[in-house]
């Protein structure tokens, strides 16, 4: 008789987990969004995702590209860039390897885009 063994792969379940943002990080950047449109700054937002990013598109009028993206690298090179802020050209303006220090640390009044 042949032995039989249980093969868990747990690989996987880690990489589904990672495959959105996470409780903490979708709390920081809504609340974000949540002070920012009651600044009147800020009117819209939307989710896209792909094989190596997610991230959160503000708009300023739902008709137009997105103003500003936060993203998450889901495989990054380096650890310092984990997560970006972007703005509708797809410059990178920021980047850290942790969301909240991100976030804290722009200055979001200041950050004007021209067209």
């Amino acid at each position: 008789m042949k032995k039989i063994r249980l093969v868990i792969n747990n690989d996987a379940k880690k990489l589904e987990k990672e495959m959105f943002f996470m409780k903490k990080e979708l709390k920081c950047i809504l609340n974000l969004y949540a002070k920012m449109v009651s600044k009147g700054s800020w009117k819209d937002y939307s989710f896209s995702s792909g094989n190596k990013e997610i991230s959160f598109d503000v708009y300023l009028r739902t008709s137009e590209k997105p103003v500003l993206k936060i993203t998450k690298n889901l495989k990054p090179n380096y650890l310092n860039e984990k997560f970006f802020i972007k703005d509708r050209n797809g410059k990178v303006l920021k980047k850290s390897e942790n969301l909240n220090q991100l976030i804290d640390k722009t200055s979001w009044n200041n950050l004007r885009l021209v067209k």
